[in-house]
This record gives C-alpha cells, sequence and structure tokens, in this order.
C-alpha cells in the first residue's frame, strides 16, 4: 500500500515537472484560447431572459353536487399531478404554433421559408428559447430568451394568457358534446312528462277525477235532490268507472317523471356549467417584466472554460506526444 502511494506521488510530481517544462508553450495556447474565447463572447448575440410563474389551480369545473370533495374548490391550488398536466399543455403544438405565427418567429429567428428543414430549425430554436420546469413549492415557472427583451416579455405573457385559451379549447372537445347529449335527455324527460299531463288533462275535461274525488262520488248520487242531478253524476260515475284505473295509473307516470327531471337537472346543470363557462385554470404568481440585464453569454464562463479546456488539451497533447517519442527510441 505503501508502495503504491509513493508511485502515485512520484507520477504527480513527474507530471508538475513536466508541466513546468512546457509552460511556456502551454501558457501561450491558453492565453490564445482566452483572447479568441473572449472576442467570440463579445460577438454572440445577447440574449434577455423574462420569467413568468403560475400555480395550476386544482380544479376545472364549477360543482353543483352538495357532496362535492373539498379540495375540488375553484380556490385551491393544484398539487403534483395538476403542474404536470400544466407543463405537458405549456409544451404542446396549440402553444407553440399559436406563438410562431403570433410573433412570426420564422422570420424573428432568420429562418428561410424555402428551406426544407425549416420546421426542425424552428422547433431546435423554439426548444432551446423557451422552456418550462416545476419549481419545488409546485408552481411552473416559464422561461423565455430572446435578443429582444421587450419581446421576450411579451411572449412570456402571451403563453400565461393562452394557458386558459388552449385548456378551455381542450375541455370543450369533450364538454360540449356531453352537454348536447344531457340537452337531449332532459329534452325527452320533459316531452314523456307533458305526454302524460295531456292524457291526463285529457280525462280530466271528461270527468274523470282523482281518487279522493272518486270517493265522493257515491255520497253526492245518495245526496242528490233531483232526477236530473243524479244522471249527471250517474254519467260522472260511469266515466271514472272506466277510466279511474287508467287515471290512477297515469298520475303514478306523471309523479315518476318528474321525480326523475328533478333528479336530472343536477346533471344537466353541471354539464351545462362545464361547456358554457370559460374558467380560468391558474394563478398568476408573477408575470414577466422586461429584463434590463443580458442573461446570455456568460462571458466570464465562456473565458474560463476555454482557457481551462486549451490547458487540458495541451497538456494531454504533449504527454501523448512525448510517449510517442519514447516509443520511438525504444522502437
Amino acid at each position: 500500500m505503501t508502495d503504491q502511494i509513493n508511485e502515485l506521488d512520484k507520477e504527480r510530481q513527474n507530471l508538475l515537472v513536466f508541466i513546468w517544462r512546457n509552460r511556456k508553450l502551454i501558457s501561450i495556447v491558453t492565453g490564445i484560447a482566452m483572447l479568441i474565447s473572449l472576442v467570440v463572447s463579445f460577438l454572440l448575440t445577447p440574449l434577455y431572459k423574462s420569467t413568468a410563474i403560475v400555480f395550476p389551480a386544482a380544479t376545472s369545473t364549477v360543482s353543483f353536487s352538495e357532496q362535492r370533495n373539498a379540495k375540488a374548490s375553484s380556490m385551491d391550488f393544484g398539487e403534483e399531478e395538476q403542474a404536470e398536466q400544466l407543463v405537458q399543455i405549456l409544451q404542446s403544438s396549440q402553444i407553440r404554433n399559436r406563438i410562431v405565427d403570433q410573433f412570426q418567429l420564422m422570420k424573428h429567428y432568420d429562418i428561410d421559408e424555402s428551406d426544407p428543414n425549416k420546421y426542425f430549425k424552428l422547433m431546435e430554436k423554439y426548444e432551446n428559447m423557451f422552456s418550462y420546469t416545476r419549481t419545488r413549492y409546485g408552481s411552473i415557472q416559464i422561461d423565455v430568451l430572446d435578443r429582444d427583451a421587450v419581446l421576450a416579455a411579451d411572449m412570456a405573457n402571451k403563453i400565461v394568457d393562452l394557458i386558459d385559451t388552449v385548456k378551455n379549447s381542450m375541455v370543450a372537445e369533450r364538454t360540449i358534446p356531453a352537454f348536447e347529449i344531457n340537452k337531449r335527455k332532459k329534452q325527452q324527460l320533459e316531452s314523456d312528462r307533458d305526454a302524460v299531463l295531456d292524457q291526463l288533462d285529457s280525462l280530466a275535461k271528461m270527468g274523470v277525477l282523482s281518487i279522493d274525488g272518486r270517493s265522493s262520488l257515491f255520497q253526492a248520487y245518495v245526496d242528490s235532490k233531483s232526477q236530473a242531478e243524479k244522471q249527471e253524476i250517474k254519467k260522472t260515475i260511469d266515466i271514472n268507472m272506466r277510466f279511474g284505473a287508467r287515471f290512477d295509473g297515469l298520475e303514478d307516470i306523471r309523479d315518476e317523471k318528474i321525480m326523475q327531471l328533478e333528479q336530472f337537472k343536477v346533471a344537466y346543470e353541471q354539464a351545462e356549467s362545464d361547456a358554457n363557462t370559460i374558467f380560468s385554470h391558474k394563478f398568476i404568481v408573477e408575470r414577466a417584466v422586461v429584463a434590463d440585464k443580458k442573461d446570455k453569454p456568460k462571458r466570464i464562463i465562456i473565458v474560463l472554460l476555454a482557457s481551462v479546456g486549451a490547458f487540458i488539451f495541451m497538456v494531454f497533447a504533449l504527454l501523448i506526444n512525448d510517449r510517442i517519442r519514447d516509443l520511438k527510441k525504444i522502437a
């Protein structure tokens, strides 16, 4: 073990001696790399970053149910699942295409319309300039880079506004057909109820009475004073004897239809609300503002990376060259 440590120390010393022996060449190459990287960093187009932060909402609807989950309140912030869904929407082509069209990014990024790879280049540029990340607090951070600071802020804020537009459009694709189905069902229930009511009205015009009214007909017949009155009551009794059971059955059907319609109204009102309400799916924590300082390029980092890279490259190149000379001597 001690021999191995001594061997490593010896190799380190040899490396340091080797670097010191070639210090002039290494310093010259490193200095040139530093100078070139400094010039290049000044030639790079400065990019400004604007940031907007939003929280997803816990729910995208107004519930009419009395047994509504407490977490379904429109005032509650969304959790991990809602945040992941929101990130997917932000990365969707629906938002990307609207931003590209509204701000003419194909022209802004100097992409030739006749280029056969224009969409690939546009996607590559877009992914470099737009990013959506979840923060540790559960919010979504929207970052937009651009050489125009004002445009970067405008695009970030437009994306914030498009969240509701795009998600409401996606929700409408499901809720509108569902509402139309509920609407037809409600119309059918109302039609069935009205048909029963029409039959009851027809029987009532004929003199058919409810079961409570029929029970008093016989007593009225007994108490009648004149023969004409008896004949009239007798006629009513005959009609009720003939159609009374049907009348009672229709009354039961009417009550059932009315109950079905009342119970269905909750589902109908929920479907109507989901289909017609323009809902907000986010809480805006911070809107993007125009940056007054560039975000990229980081000139110090560029120069440091280039200098360190040149230094390491030269050390390895000289080591390899030295090893090749040793092998030639042996051969």
